[in-house]
């Protein structure tokens, strides 16, 4: 009995990678993943990385923080925003993180 749970547990698929640095090249991302779901895992992280809760910050801070970890910090921040972890005030003078992701130690 012990033989077929074995057998059954080495058949299931692993789990996935829950390390969104796996998508880094030389520490920076070149691109977000095409999966929707390492796609969000990735964008989750960016913006626990790149924006403490509720602490509002410039455009062009939040732009440079995302230069550092992005080729593209222009398309990171309106990825963020589009996934609802940031938000910004109308004219886009300032960006804010209201939700709590997995990576915020809290």
């Amino acid at each position: 009995m012990a033989d077929d749970d074995d057998a059954r547990a080495g058949s299931r698929p692993a789990p996935a990678d829950p390390d969104p640095q796996r998508f880094l090249v030389r520490g920076r991302i070149e691109n977000l993943p095409r999966r929707r779901a390492d796609r969000d895992l990735v964008l989750r992280w960016v913006a626990q990385g790149a924006l403490p809760l509720e602490e509002p910050v410039g455009e062009r801070v939040l732009t440079d923080r995302l230069a550092e970890l992005a080729r593209d910090p222009v398309g990171l921040r309106r990825e963020l925003v589009e996934a609802g972890l940031v938000t910004r005030t109308r004219d886009g003078a300032e960006y804010w993180r209201t939700r709590v992701t997995e990576f915020d130690p809290v």
